[in-house]
């Protein structure tokens, strides 16, 4: 049973940074496809990025694009979220996701595996 955990999450000014982190165990993570997703108060849950274990493109959300950037580190089974020129609108609970197959899509019920979420809140 794969499990993900999510750290990095706090308060921020606007225009400040994050990096969130999720790392990985239970099982072995090759080509598996990755995601961050976030949901506000009385919000859908949005995809952010995605990326996958094996490398190629990342994906983003046009609301973060050019701010956020999506990475793993093999090695350490994690994978990061760097959130820079935070805005207030970027305020959620951030959840990181895994999937079975490989392909990257920004459905948030196509993903199997699922964090307990980190709060990130940015101060205007």
């Amino acid at each position: 049973q794969a499990q993900l955990a999510e750290s990095g999450g706090g308060l921020v000014q606007a225009g400040g940074s994050l990096r969130l982190s999720c790392a990985a165990s239970g099982r072995p993570f090759v080509s598996n496809a990755m995601g961050w997703f976030r949901q506000a108060p009385g919000k859908e849950r949005e995809f952010v990025a995605g990326i996958r274990w094996s490398g190629g493109p990342t994906y983003y959300a046009d609301s973060v694009k050019d701010r956020f950037t999506i990475s793993r580190e093999n090695a350490k089974n994690t994978v990061y979220l760097q959130m820079n020129s935070l805005k207030p609108e970027d305020t959620a609970v951030y959840y990181c996701a895994a999937r079975y197959y490989s392909s990257v899509v920004r459905q948030s019920w196509e993903f199997d595996y699922w964090g307990q979420g980190t709060q990130v809140t940015v101060s205007s």
